[in-house]
Protein backbone atom coordinates (compact mmCIF):
# COMPACT_ATOMS: atom_id res chain seq x y z
CA UNK A 1 0.00 0.00 0.00
CA UNK A 2 1.55 3.29 -0.72
CA UNK A 3 -1.35 5.87 -1.00
CA UNK A 4 -4.13 6.40 1.47
CA UNK A 5 -6.95 8.94 2.23
CA UNK A 6 -8.91 10.11 4.98
CA UNK A 7 -12.06 12.03 5.43
CA UNK A 8 -14.73 13.15 8.35
CA UNK A 9 -18.55 12.89 7.99
CA UNK A 10 -21.36 13.59 9.73
CA UNK A 11 -21.74 15.79 12.58
CA UNK A 12 -18.54 17.52 13.39
CA UNK A 13 -16.57 17.11 16.96
CA UNK A 14 -13.43 18.61 18.76
CA UNK A 15 -10.72 15.98 17.87
CA UNK A 16 -11.45 15.18 14.59
CA UNK A 17 -8.44 17.73 13.23
CA UNK A 18 -6.16 15.81 15.74
CA UNK A 19 -7.11 12.52 14.11
CA UNK A 20 -6.69 14.20 11.00
CA UNK A 21 -3.34 15.08 12.29
CA UNK A 22 -2.32 11.49 13.52
CA UNK A 23 -3.23 10.04 10.27
CA UNK A 24 -1.33 11.81 8.35
CA UNK A 25 1.65 11.55 10.35
CA UNK A 26 1.38 8.16 11.11
CA UNK A 27 1.30 7.84 7.47
CA UNK A 28 3.93 9.60 6.53
CA UNK A 29 5.97 7.80 8.76
CA UNK A 30 5.22 4.57 7.47
CA UNK A 31 6.09 5.59 4.17
CA UNK A 32 2.99 6.73 2.39
CA UNK A 33 0.99 9.32 0.38
CA UNK A 34 -1.79 10.70 2.44
CA UNK A 35 -4.63 12.82 0.98
CA UNK A 36 -7.33 14.49 2.32
CA UNK A 37 -10.61 14.00 1.14
CA UNK A 38 -12.64 17.72 1.40
CA UNK A 39 -16.13 17.99 2.07
CA UNK A 40 -16.76 13.80 3.22
CA UNK A 41 -18.40 11.65 1.14
CA UNK A 42 -19.96 14.41 -1.54
CA UNK A 43 -16.10 15.45 -2.20
CA UNK A 44 -15.19 11.72 -2.46
CA UNK A 45 -17.71 11.37 -5.43
CA UNK A 46 -16.43 14.27 -6.47
CA UNK A 47 -12.67 13.49 -6.64
CA UNK A 48 -11.88 16.45 -3.89
CA UNK A 49 -8.75 15.20 -2.76
CA UNK A 50 -6.24 17.24 -1.07
CA UNK A 51 -2.17 15.59 -1.13
CA UNK A 52 -1.15 16.49 2.63
CA UNK A 53 2.19 16.67 3.78
CA UNK A 54 3.38 17.45 7.44
CA UNK A 55 2.54 20.74 7.17
CA UNK A 56 -0.55 20.28 5.94
CA UNK A 57 -1.63 19.03 9.62
CA UNK A 58 0.65 21.95 11.01
CA UNK A 59 -1.05 23.40 13.99
CA UNK A 60 -4.37 21.96 13.73
CA UNK A 61 -4.39 19.98 17.19
CA UNK A 62 -5.81 22.47 19.38
CA UNK A 63 -8.77 23.12 16.87
CA UNK A 64 -12.44 22.09 16.74
CA UNK A 65 -14.29 21.54 14.08
CA UNK A 66 -12.66 19.24 10.95
CA UNK A 67 -9.97 21.22 8.86
CA UNK A 68 -11.39 18.73 5.74
CA UNK A 69 -14.72 20.53 5.95
CA UNK A 70 -18.47 18.04 6.38
CA UNK A 71 -21.27 17.02 4.32
CA UNK A 72 -24.14 14.87 4.00
CA UNK A 73 -24.51 13.02 0.25
CA UNK A 74 -27.57 11.94 -0.78
CA UNK A 75 -25.99 10.69 -3.93
CA UNK A 76 -23.29 8.50 -2.16
CA UNK A 77 -26.40 6.65 -0.58
CA UNK A 78 -26.87 5.00 -3.97
CA UNK A 79 -25.43 2.12 -5.84
CA UNK A 80 -24.30 4.98 -8.36
CA UNK A 81 -22.41 7.34 -6.51
CA UNK A 82 -20.55 4.45 -4.18
CA UNK A 83 -19.34 3.68 -8.16
CA UNK A 84 -18.00 7.19 -8.76
CA UNK A 85 -16.47 7.34 -5.51
CA UNK A 86 -14.70 4.20 -6.35
CA UNK A 87 -13.63 5.71 -9.64
CA UNK A 88 -12.32 8.88 -8.29
CA UNK A 89 -10.53 6.51 -5.66
CA UNK A 90 -8.84 4.66 -8.19
CA UNK A 91 -8.26 7.59 -10.53
CA UNK A 92 -5.56 8.48 -8.54
CA UNK A 93 -4.37 5.46 -6.89
CA UNK A 94 -5.77 5.65 -3.67
CA UNK A 95 -5.66 2.20 -1.75
CA UNK A 96 -7.47 2.64 1.73
CA UNK A 97 -9.39 4.61 3.36
CA UNK A 98 -9.68 6.14 6.57
CA UNK A 99 -13.77 7.22 7.81
CA UNK A 100 -13.75 9.54 10.91
CA UNK A 101 -17.06 10.13 12.01
CA UNK A 102 -19.85 8.07 13.33
CA UNK A 103 -22.60 5.53 13.09
CA UNK A 104 -23.95 6.74 9.63
CA UNK A 105 -20.43 7.47 7.97
CA UNK A 106 -19.66 4.16 8.96
CA UNK A 107 -22.81 2.36 6.75
CA UNK A 108 -21.00 4.26 4.03
CA UNK A 109 -17.77 2.55 4.63
CA UNK A 110 -19.15 -0.64 4.51
CA UNK A 111 -20.49 -0.42 1.17
CA UNK A 112 -16.90 0.51 0.09
CA UNK A 113 -16.14 -2.53 1.32
CA UNK A 114 -18.31 -4.45 0.15
CA UNK A 115 -17.12 -3.54 -3.38
CA UNK A 116 -13.55 -4.70 -1.55
CA UNK A 117 -12.08 -1.60 -0.80
CA UNK A 118 -10.26 -1.39 2.14
CA UNK A 119 -11.77 0.92 4.65
CA UNK A 120 -11.04 1.61 8.26
CA UNK A 121 -13.41 3.93 10.56
CA UNK A 122 -12.44 6.31 13.55
CA UNK A 123 -15.55 7.04 15.61
CA UNK A 124 -16.28 10.99 15.69
CA UNK A 125 -19.33 12.21 17.43
CA UNK A 126 -20.14 14.05 21.04
CA UNK A 127 -23.32 11.87 20.85
CA UNK A 128 -20.59 8.91 22.23
CA UNK A 129 -23.33 6.54 20.86
CA UNK A 130 -22.04 4.22 18.60
CA UNK A 131 -21.79 0.41 19.60
CA UNK A 132 -18.72 -1.67 19.79
CA UNK A 133 -16.54 1.19 21.78
CA UNK A 134 -16.77 3.18 25.01
CA UNK A 135 -15.57 6.43 23.85
CA UNK A 136 -15.84 8.21 20.54
CA UNK A 137 -13.82 11.08 19.44
CA UNK A 138 -15.45 14.60 21.36
CA UNK A 139 -17.77 13.21 23.42
CA UNK A 140 -15.12 14.93 26.51
CA UNK A 141 -14.91 18.25 25.10
CA UNK A 142 -18.50 18.24 24.56
CA UNK A 143 -19.67 17.48 28.18
CA UNK A 144 -16.84 19.80 29.63
CA UNK A 145 -18.96 22.23 27.79
CA UNK A 146 -22.28 21.40 28.82
CA UNK A 147 -20.90 21.21 32.22
CA UNK A 148 -19.43 24.75 31.79
CA UNK A 149 -22.29 26.41 30.49
CA UNK A 150 -24.65 24.59 33.47
CA UNK A 151 -22.29 26.03 35.96
CA UNK A 152 -22.91 29.63 34.65
CA UNK A 153 -26.62 28.81 34.70
CA UNK A 154 -27.31 27.87 38.23
CA UNK A 155 -25.52 31.15 39.38
CA UNK A 156 -28.81 33.18 37.77
CA UNK A 157 -30.86 30.25 38.96
CA UNK A 158 -29.71 30.57 42.58
CA UNK A 159 -30.15 34.41 42.09
CA UNK A 160 -33.67 34.44 40.86
CA UNK A 161 -34.85 31.46 42.25
CA UNK A 162 -36.05 29.31 39.31
CA UNK A 163 -35.96 26.08 37.60
CA UNK A 164 -33.90 25.96 34.61
CA UNK A 165 -34.19 23.36 31.77
CA UNK A 166 -31.26 22.86 30.30
CA UNK A 167 -31.64 20.57 27.01
CA UNK A 168 -28.97 19.07 25.31
CA UNK A 169 -27.78 16.84 22.36
CA UNK A 170 -27.36 13.06 21.98
CA UNK A 171 -30.04 12.11 19.07
CA UNK A 172 -31.40 8.94 21.10
CA UNK A 173 -28.45 8.34 23.24
CA UNK A 174 -28.05 10.18 27.13
CA UNK A 175 -24.35 9.84 27.69
CA UNK A 176 -24.47 14.00 27.30
CA UNK A 177 -26.80 14.92 29.57
CA UNK A 178 -26.08 12.09 32.25
CA UNK A 179 -22.87 13.13 32.01
CA UNK A 180 -22.87 16.69 32.33
CA UNK A 181 -26.11 16.54 34.85
CA UNK A 182 -24.06 14.05 37.38
CA UNK A 183 -20.86 16.04 37.08
CA UNK A 184 -22.88 19.35 37.87
CA UNK A 185 -25.08 18.11 40.42
CA UNK A 186 -28.59 18.63 38.29
CA UNK A 187 -31.72 17.73 40.50
CA UNK A 188 -32.86 15.67 37.59
CA UNK A 189 -31.74 14.22 34.54
CA UNK A 190 -34.17 13.19 32.06
CA UNK A 191 -32.83 10.23 29.29
CA UNK A 192 -34.02 8.02 26.78
CA UNK A 193 -32.98 4.93 28.12
CA UNK A 194 -34.65 5.89 31.85
CA UNK A 195 -37.25 8.83 31.01
CA UNK A 196 -39.29 9.82 34.17
CA UNK A 197 -42.40 11.41 34.58
CA UNK A 198 -42.94 15.11 35.31
CA UNK A 199 -45.08 14.26 38.59
CA UNK A 200 -41.67 12.92 39.77
CA UNK A 201 -39.17 15.61 38.56
CA UNK A 202 -41.67 17.94 40.58
CA UNK A 203 -41.70 15.43 43.92
CA UNK A 204 -38.18 16.22 43.79
CA UNK A 205 -38.53 19.86 43.18
CA UNK A 206 -40.67 20.09 46.26
CA UNK A 207 -38.58 18.20 48.78
CA UNK A 208 -35.61 20.31 47.77
CA UNK A 209 -38.14 23.30 48.37
CA UNK A 210 -39.19 22.22 51.98
CA UNK A 211 -35.04 22.00 52.87
CA UNK A 212 -35.17 25.76 51.81
CA UNK A 213 -33.23 25.04 48.55
CA UNK A 214 -35.57 27.56 45.70
CA UNK A 215 -33.98 26.97 42.61
CA UNK A 216 -33.67 23.47 40.42
CA UNK A 217 -31.95 22.33 37.09
CA UNK A 218 -33.22 19.91 34.77
CA UNK A 219 -31.05 18.65 32.21
CA UNK A 220 -32.71 16.95 29.36
CA UNK A 221 -31.64 15.03 26.32
CA UNK A 222 -33.33 15.79 23.38
CA UNK A 223 -33.87 12.49 22.08
CA UNK A 224 -36.27 12.22 25.05
CA UNK A 225 -38.28 16.06 24.50
CA UNK A 226 -37.65 19.10 23.67
CA UNK A 227 -37.30 21.92 26.38
CA UNK A 228 -39.86 24.30 26.08
CA UNK A 229 -42.43 20.97 25.72
CA UNK A 230 -40.87 20.04 28.88
CA UNK A 231 -41.13 23.57 30.07
CA UNK A 232 -45.28 24.07 29.33
CA UNK A 233 -46.16 20.56 30.74
CA UNK A 234 -44.31 21.87 34.28
CA UNK A 235 -46.21 25.16 33.68
CA UNK A 236 -49.76 23.68 33.29
CA UNK A 237 -49.60 21.26 35.95
CA UNK A 238 -47.98 22.81 38.72
CA UNK A 239 -47.81 26.84 38.09
CA UNK A 240 -44.00 26.50 38.36
CA UNK A 241 -41.93 29.17 36.62
CA UNK A 242 -39.01 28.39 34.65
CA UNK A 243 -36.80 28.76 31.97
CA UNK A 244 -35.15 27.18 29.18
CA UNK A 245 -31.59 27.24 27.94
CA UNK A 246 -31.22 24.92 25.02
CA UNK A 247 -27.33 24.77 24.03
CA UNK A 248 -27.72 23.36 20.71
CA UNK A 249 -24.20 23.13 18.14
CA UNK A 250 -22.58 25.43 21.19
CA UNK A 251 -21.82 21.43 22.31
CA UNK A 252 -19.72 20.74 19.00
CA UNK A 253 -17.75 23.53 18.79
CA UNK A 254 -14.34 24.31 20.76
CA UNK A 255 -10.63 23.72 21.43
CA UNK A 256 -10.64 19.78 22.11
CA UNK A 257 -9.84 18.50 25.71
CA UNK A 258 -6.64 16.96 26.66
CA UNK A 259 -8.84 13.57 27.00
CA UNK A 260 -9.82 13.85 23.20
CA UNK A 261 -6.67 14.79 21.58
CA UNK A 262 -5.00 11.70 23.32
CA UNK A 263 -7.75 9.58 22.25
CA UNK A 264 -7.61 11.04 18.30
CA UNK A 265 -3.90 10.66 18.58
CA UNK A 266 -3.99 7.27 19.66
CA UNK A 267 -7.03 6.35 16.95
CA UNK A 268 -5.65 7.84 14.32
CA UNK A 269 -2.38 6.16 14.41
CA UNK A 270 -3.87 2.73 15.01
CA UNK A 271 -5.98 3.14 12.05
CA UNK A 272 -3.01 3.57 9.38
CA UNK A 273 -1.46 0.59 11.00
CA UNK A 274 -4.51 -1.49 10.66
CA UNK A 275 -4.54 -0.94 6.87
CA UNK A 276 -0.88 -1.60 6.47
CA UNK A 277 -1.61 -4.54 8.18
CA UNK A 278 -3.96 -5.24 5.27
CA UNK A 279 -7.21 -5.66 7.69
CA UNK A 280 -10.51 -3.27 6.28
CA UNK A 281 -14.17 -3.22 7.11
CA UNK A 282 -13.64 -2.41 11.43
CA UNK A 283 -13.61 0.61 13.39
CA UNK A 284 -10.85 1.25 15.64
CA UNK A 285 -12.68 1.26 19.21
CA UNK A 286 -12.26 1.66 22.61
CA UNK A 287 -12.91 -0.98 25.09
CA UNK A 288 -11.30 -1.50 29.16
CA UNK A 289 -8.91 0.87 28.07
CA UNK A 290 -7.15 -0.42 25.21
CA UNK A 291 -7.99 -0.11 21.34
CA UNK A 292 -10.07 -2.76 20.00
CA UNK A 293 -11.00 -3.90 16.43
CA UNK A 294 -14.56 -3.46 15.57
CA UNK A 295 -16.76 -4.81 12.63
CA UNK A 296 -18.59 -2.14 10.77
CA UNK A 297 -21.40 -4.06 10.85
CA UNK A 298 -21.52 -4.18 15.01
CA UNK A 299 -20.72 -0.33 14.97
CA UNK A 300 -24.05 0.53 13.39
CA UNK A 301 -26.50 -2.07 13.69
CA UNK A 302 -25.66 -2.87 17.58
CA UNK A 303 -27.52 -0.86 19.89
CA UNK A 304 -25.14 1.73 22.38
CA UNK A 305 -25.63 1.30 25.97
CA UNK A 306 -25.69 4.03 28.63
CA UNK A 307 -24.28 3.09 31.81
CA UNK A 308 -27.53 3.06 33.96
CA UNK A 309 -24.96 2.81 37.26
CA UNK A 310 -24.00 6.32 36.97
CA UNK A 311 -28.05 7.18 35.98
CA UNK A 312 -29.19 5.91 39.40
CA UNK A 313 -25.67 7.10 40.98
CA UNK A 314 -27.00 10.69 39.96
CA UNK A 315 -30.22 10.13 41.17
CA UNK A 316 -28.97 8.93 44.84
CA UNK A 317 -26.65 11.95 45.01
CA UNK A 318 -28.96 14.90 44.26
CA UNK A 319 -31.65 13.60 46.68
Amino acid sequence: MKKIAVLTSGGDAPGMNAAIRAVVRRGIYCGLEVYGVRHGYEGLINGDFQKMDLGSVGDIIHRGGTILRSARSELFKTVEGQHLALKSLNKVDIEGLIVIGGDGSFKGAGKLVEQGFPTIGIPGTIDNDIAGTEYSIGFDTAVNTVMEAIDKIRDTAYSHERICIIEVMGREAGDIALWSGLCSGAESIIIPEAPQNVEDIIIRIQQGQKRGKMHSIIVVAEGVCSGEDLKTIIKEKFNLETRVIVLGHLQRGGSPTAYDRMMASRMGAKAVDMLVDGEKGVMVGWRKCQLVHVPFDKAYEDKHKVNMADFYLARSLSI
